[in-house]
């Protein structure tokens, strides 16, 4: 049966339009004024009351870690409770990060995650691949990869799955020629191991030893050096979890120089400052994640960049870990697992503090959740789009609806939020995904109709 969202103000990328929205099973039909609805589709359609409230496109999480083996423990919420918790908040799709480990193939790394994600997924889903073991054999399984509909891949320049220079080097030419596009985590491993190595032999063990041993510069020098091997490759690259305004700086003399960098920053780098790390340990691990939290200038200078639009895509990296998981650093702040829940709070905070607090417009809101990431990633227009035939993914925004953010109202499986006690000013009223009806009120009614998501190459 055909479904009309009637009375709303549907938001594009470009203009905000008081219009209706016709459904017809998983698509959308036509979008209009309802009496021009009603000439041309003439047929009986459920009538749904969206009057005050804003239609976005579903947003697209492009950032996400389910079911994550990481720091001796497995990230708190697996595809099952993330994908729910990311529906309650708009998020219609998400992409994880498969991960090739040591010795395996690509394809082995890829079944392991549709393996995770498989009939326990509430929203539609796809995947980034992490290249970590980069060999001949990895060289010639990447086209098949690419042709499969994986086009996107990620690499660390830190941790034990980090590549190294030549590595990098090498990935991107391949990238290149077969039309894919890298997300890099940009740290210069070997500058945290050495300040780290200084805090230990000091005896600093604290949570406020995190953020010292991964300054600003130890990113914005990584940024700079993943920039000049992409310029001598000749390719686009994403700066991913983008934190400060150092590594700002050197996107924008790398733009200068005539090279296609995309940016992607997160919540909490916008709304969280490193004035946390120095509370009590059981509070301060909290928000440990990598790279840290800065400092309120480079809040500033990101909510800056997103209003001039020099970052085009804003995801969660939701990786999230208990308490009680966080307390398996107490003694040795190097071994808290790194990651903060986020997947389900991301569209009524960014609209609260982004598009209600005047530093982005509601058109912005929606190229960096929904539209941008959905070209990005080679899924626009079936997603990221309020057009005909596109899918029916449409997040119902209330705005004006004061409601306070706590771990006891949240649907993610983490006893903590790290937004606890703030104030909101949007709720999500209804999702839904490819037409169906699947959240309300921020509750999912409707869990498991995810489905994977096979992609295009990039085109933003």
């Amino acid at each position: 049966m055909r479904k009309l969202l009637t009375g709303g103000t549907v938001v594009t990328g470009q203009a905000s339009i008081k219009a209706d929205i016709l459904i017809e099973d998983e698509k959308i039909l036509a979008i209009g004024s309802t009496t021009e609805l009603a000439q041309k589709f003439p047929e009986k359609a459920e009538t749904i009351d969206v009057a005050g409230c804003l239609l976005f496109p579903g947003f697209i999480d492009a950032h996400t870690h389910f079911d994550l083996q990481v720091a001796g423990t497995v990230t708190a919420d697996d595809f099952a409770s993330g994908t729910k918790a990311a529906l309650c908040g708009g998020t219609t799709t998400i992409l994880d990060f498969a991960t090739q480990y040591k010795g395996e193939t690509l394809h082995q790394g890829i079944s392991n995650w549709q393996a995770k994600a498989r009939g326990c997924s509430s929203c539609d889903y796809g995947f980034h691949l992490a290249i970590c073991d980069w060999n001949p054999a990895v060289e010639q399984e990447l086209q098949a990869i690419v042709a499969e509909g994986v086009t996107s891949f990620k690499l660390y320049m830190t941790y034990d799955t980090k590549v190294n220079d030549r590595e990098t080097f090498q990935i991107l030419r391949r990238l290149k020629e077969l039309g894919g596009i890298a997300g890099v985590h940009c740290e210069n491993d070997g500058m945290i191991a050495a300040l780290q190595q200084e805090e230990v032999a000091a005896g600093r063990m604290s949570v406020a030893s995190h953020p010292k041993t991964r300054p600003e510069p130890a990113e914005a020098e990584a940024v700079n050096r993943l920039l000049r091997i992409a310029q001598v490759v000749d390719t686009p690259v994403i700066i991913v979890h983008l934190t400060c305004e150092e590594s700002l700086k050197a996107i924008r003399e790398a733009r200068a120089r005539g090279q296609k960098v995309y940016v992607e920053t997160c919540p909490h780098y916008l709304l969280l400052d490193d004035s946390v790390y120095e509370l009590p340990f059981a509070e301060a691990a909290k928000y440990v994640c990598a790279p840290p939290l800065r400092k309120q200038k480079d809040q500033e200078a990101l909510w800056q960049a997103l209003a001039q639009e020099e970052i085009q895509t804003m995801s969660t990296d939701h990786c999230s870990f208990t308490t009680e998981q966080k307390a398996l650093g107490k003694d040795d702040f190097r071994k808290v697992p790194g990651g903060m829940p986020g997947v389900e709070n991301r569209g009524v905070l960014i609209y609260t503090y982004g598009v209600a607090g005047q530093k982005i417009t509601a058109q912005q809101m929606c190229r960096l959740l929904s539209e941008n990431p959905a070209k990005l990633y080679g899924l626009y227009p079936q997603k990221g789009a309020l057009e005909p035939g596109s899918d029916a993914d449409i997040v119902v925004l209330r705005p004006g609806v004061k409601e306070t953010l706590t771990a006891a109202q949240q649907t993610q499986k983490v006893d903590y939020t790290p937004y606890e006690g703030r104030e909101v000013c949007a709720q999500i009223a209804k999702v839904f995904l490819r037409g169906i009806e699947a959240a309300v009120d921020g509750k999912v009614v409707r869990t498991n109709l995810g489905r994977y998501c096979p992609r295009k190459k990039f085109a933003l």
